[in-house]
């Protein structure tokens, strides 16, 4: 996000609406049910800091670095392990809704996929070789 610019406001009640888009959902969860009211009620409009603060953003940069920033996070996404990523996020998503003892089944099965996969074998083979892995997507 660039720097201070306000990006980022919850203006439904304001037209006579309610949110939609499962910003219900997901809003209390990141936020917690008294920030995510505050956002829906006030309308209030927070600035990129705020919302970096508040955890809706991952990352402030100035303007002029933001094209540049975003690239990079994008190669390196690209380059990393896929799969591994999916899976990961899939797990994250899939906390929500299980109790504990189920998140760690999930979990042992997501582990024991991913270590059959190339990208695993090569990266732990450049672990212990101690060079950059160099990942597939396999």
């Amino acid at each position: 996000m660039a720097s201070e610019e306000a990006v980022f406001t919850m203006a439904y009640t304001r037209a006579g609406l309610t949110p939609d888009g499962s910003s219900t959902y997901f809003l209390p969860r990141l936020l917690g049910r008294h920030r995510a009211l505050e956002l829906i009620l006030t309308n209030r409009t927070l600035s990129a800091t705020e919302a970096q603060e508040w955890g809706i953003i991952n990352e402030v940069v100035p303007a002029e670095e933001l094209d540049a920033r975003a690239g990079k996070l994008a190669k390196q996404l690209a380059a990393g392990p896929t799969w591994a990523f999916g899976a990961a996020r899939e797990l994250v998503m899939r906390s929500f809704s299980e109790d504990l003892e189920s998140q760690m089944e999930f979990e042992s099965q997501a582990i024991a996929d991913a270590a059959r996969t190339e990208d695993a074998a090569e990266g732990i083979a450049a672990f212990f070789e101690k060079r950059r892995a160099n990942f597939r997507g396999r």
